[in-house]
């Protein structure tokens, strides 16, 4: 698996960025994820899925990874490529991990998305790295990240910011 990001893989990165601030201008937490097979065809997007069951669960990666490992057989998911806008946390992580997953690109890195969104009951963010999540386990996962981190966090800057300014109680809006 290649160890080094692509220009294909800024651009998919980029693309994740723009599906969380779509989904921050619905109210949700901006959050997404791309699942692309090994001949680099989109085969799912996800966006958080909290709403409107209020699913806790409900984070974008663990969602797609769900999806795809009723469809795929972790074979065929060892040579796609999933990229997400924020480090998956440990149970993103370890959805890919059991869904078969063999690569991950990723933007805002955990740690400075937990700055982002400091206390803030709807994300209490874990500031676990996937890494370590994905080094446990028994077969290999290529992550690439933090990437494009800055990009990545423009729109949880704003989406946080504002958050705080509206002083919003939960569960109003969608958890990562």
């Amino acid at each position: 698996m290649r160890c080094t990001p692509t220009d294909t893989d800024l651009a998919l990165l980029r693309r994740t960025f723009d599906l969380a601030g779509h989904a921050a201008a619905r109210g949700i937490h901006p959050f997404a994820a791309i699942l692309v097979g090994p001949e680099g065809e989109v085969l799912m997007e996800q966006i958080n899925a909290y709403l409107p069951d209020l699913d806790m669960t409900g984070h974008a990666e663990r969602v797609l990874m769900t999806r795809a490992s009723t469809r795929w057989r972790p074979d065929f998911l060892a040579r796609c490529t999933l990229y997400v806008s924020a480090e998956p946390c440990c149970m993103c992580a370890g959805a890919a991990y059991w869904a078969g997953l063999g690569r991950l690109v990723y933007g805002v890195s955990e740690k400075r998305l937990k700055a982002l969104t400091g206390n803030h009951p709807e994300n209490p963010t874990l500031d676990l790295p996937c890494r370590t999540v994905f080094a446990a386990g028994q077969r290999p996962v290529t992550v690439l990240g933090p990437l494009l981190e800055d990009e990545a966090a423009e729109v949880h800057e704003t989406f946080w910011r504002q958050q705080r300014e509206a002083g919003e109680d939960p569960p109003s809006r969608a958890g990562h």
